[in-house]
């Protein structure tokens, strides 16, 4: 990887580690230099919006294996399953507690992606507390942005109050969620946004013929 100035050192070792982790995972199906590129630029990204730094390795790591998994779908070849990207403006709330459900009922029966048009700086707190709440961990997710090969990648796109800022793709079966906005707000309120999400998702996977699995 080129030289990440703003990291620390340490920061630099974990950040060459997870690179040659996704080096490792994506042998034989992306050069080097595609890696390199992948990582470099998820890097910037992150760094671009980071309010704290600490954990940035780890989230450039998984930021970067998830974009090479979307262009493998495009690149190598679709798999025998769906992929369902979920939009929201910040993906720190409604997104993320979608991207959760659909995990948790699902398994790998379909890739699932998330992404906002506008990254908040950190996952919003009554929305892991509410999703805690059924069994489904998300506190360590955090919020990214959309990128072009997830979205062309993905079969469904799911956009939730992200209006024109959300990406058009032509083949791509869309829904637009209407749902309240869980920012700032209790997690008694947020429990409520969190049941509808659970229901359009298990909609959703009955319209993708999709078994639930919890």
């Amino acid at each position: 990887m080129s030289d990440a100035t703003e990291l620390t050192t340490e920061q630099q070792l974990m950040l060459r580690e997870g690179a040659r982790r996704i080096s490792q995972e994506f042998s034989g199906v992306f050069s080097p230099e595609t890696i390199e590129r992948y990582l470099d630029d998820s890097r910037d990204q992150l760094l671009a919006r980071a309010r704290f730094t600490e954990w940035l390795p780890i989230l450039i790591e998984r930021f970067a294996r998830e974009r090479l998994r979307a262009l493998a779908r495009l690149e190598v070849g679709t798999p025998d399953r769906p992929a369902v990207l979920f939009l929201c403006v910040h993906n720190a709330g409604r997104s993320q507690m979608a991207a959760g459900w659909l995990r948790h009922l699902a398994g790998d029966q379909i890739d699932v992606f998330s992404g906002g048009s506008d990254p908040g700086s950190q996952i919003n707190p009554a929305a892991v507390e509410a999703m805690a709440e059924i069994g489904v961990d998300i506190a360590d997710e955090s919020p990214k942005p959309w990128t072009d090969e997830i979205a062309r990648a993905a079969d469904v796109i799911i956009t939730m109050g992200c209006g024109d800022a959300c990406p058009i793709f032509p083949g791509k079966r869309y829904e637009d969620w209407v749902l309240e906005d869980p920012a700032g707000q209790s997690v008694a309120m947020v429990r409520g946004v969190r049941d509808d999400i659970g229901r359009r998702v298990r909609e959703l996977m009955a319209s993708l013929d999709v078994p639930t699995m919890a």
